[in-house]
């Protein structure tokens, strides 16, 4: 019996689940692929669904930004100006990939700023980067946000308790192709996990790229757990311990970590348009959010093309990558949290294990390339 096309691209994305890097490449300025393309000296690509990325500054700098325009060659808002539905009849989303998988830069829309270019998250004036909490390598999936929708930090949620994270919804794609930055993607929504991050609501919707090979086997969150076992638990694991290599406690769950299914998913996705379309329309008050935009009917903050150029210019030109900053050096090193003796050995520990045997295989032999050292009752342990 001959291996088949799908059958192929089931165990290519295994095998760059299980081995990241070894299998396939996140595409764009670090690569070449059909879906991004760049121009040398532009600093542009084109995109997915007729969009089209332009970037300004350098790469790992805090001024590096990634504009949209859409099919004529306009500057957009990713976050207003790219329609919520690819397919409204079928509940096909669209997808803006901010983060590609196994990527560590914590890209995000930069919900702030005017004409809400992608930008690399900062925090106490250094640009962001996410640990590889072992067994994990960077962000575990395509990461990124439906557009026209947000979070509203003045509503509580009803199913959470908790207030907004003032942010479109994010998305989890777990698709088997590396998405590039800035791609737009159509997506079938399959389930949503409820994060409680510093009190405040933070849905993540999981979803997966309709031109996947296997989308039509992808109809519900039971699916994942039949075609993909482990790796809900590992989005679990992910989002609850992402943060502690930098000193913060674990992350908590609404409904105890459990995924809600596709029906309750969009619905959430539904209510979070409805609370964009107020902000949109400065029926609600959006604090520093920039609603500049140049498509949505009766908005208020509809600007100029001629507008959005002068945006666009007045950042500094696309320059060559800056080397990376020794805080997003990962290649080579996971953060491994070890538990005491007040609670279960870490090693043999599905949960953090995430795909077991396999990963606990994977955990013996990373042992001998981490430095492991004890720090407190959750111990971050880094390897260089």
């Amino acid at each position: 019996m001959g291996v088949t096309k799908q059958k192929w691209a089931r165990l290519r994305a295994w095998g760059a689940w299980l081995y990241p890097g070894a299998w396939l490449r996140p595409q764009g300025s670090a690569g070449c692929g059909a879906c991004a393309v760049i121009r040398a000296g532009s600093g542009e690509r084109v995109a997915m669904a007729g969009y089209s990325v332009e970037e300004r500054a350098a790469p790992h700098s805090l001024e590096y930004r990634l504009f949209f325009k859409d099919a004529a060659g306009r500057y957009i808002s990713p976050f207003h100006d790219i329609p919520l539905y690819a397919d409204a009849g079928e509940n096909v989303f669209n997808m803006v990939v901010e983060v590609p998988r196994w990527t560590n830069a914590k890209m995000e829309i930069a919900t702030k700023d005017p004409l809400n270019p992608i930008k690399q998250d900062v925090k106490k004036g250094k640009l962001r980067y996410v640990a590889n909490v072992f067994p994990h390598k960077g962000y575990i999936w395509n990461y990124g946000a439906i557009p026209q929708t947000w979070e509203d930090p003045g509503h509580k949620d009803e199913n959470t308790g908790c207030c907004g994270d003032n942010d479109p919804i994010d998305v989890c794609e777990i698709g088997s192709k590396v998405c590039s930055r800035g791609e737009v993607i159509k997506v079938k929504v399959l389930g949503t996990l409820a994060l409680i991050d510093e009190g405040e609501t933070d849905w993540k919707i999981i979803a997966i790229n309709v031109e996947d090979p296997e989308a039509e086997n992808y109809n519900d969150i039971s699916d994942v757990r039949r075609m993909k076992p482990g790796y809900l638990e590992a989005t679990v694991d992910w989002f609850r311990r992402y943060k502690v290599p930098d000193g913060k406690p674990e992350n908590q769950f609404a409904f105890n970590g459990e995924f809600k299914d596709k029906d309750f998913a969009v619905n959430v996705i539904k209510s979070t348009h409805e609370h964009w379309k107020a902000l949109i329309a400065k029926k609600t008050d959006g604090g520093e959010i920039s609603c500049t935009n140049l498509t949505v009917s009766g908005s208020p903050f509809c600007c100029s093309q001629e507008c959005a150029k002068a945006t666009v210019d007045a950042a500094p030109p696309c320059k060559a990558a800056n080397p990376i900053p020794p805080e997003g050096k990962f290649p080579n090193s996971h953060c491994i949290l070890v538990r005491t003796s007040s609670e279960k050995l870490s090693v043999g520990e599905s949960r953090l294990t995430a795909t077991g045997f396999v990963r606990n295989v994977s955990f013996l032999i990373m042992l001998f390339s981490c430095h492991i050292t004890c720090t407190g009752p959750l111990l971050p342990c880094c390897g260089t």
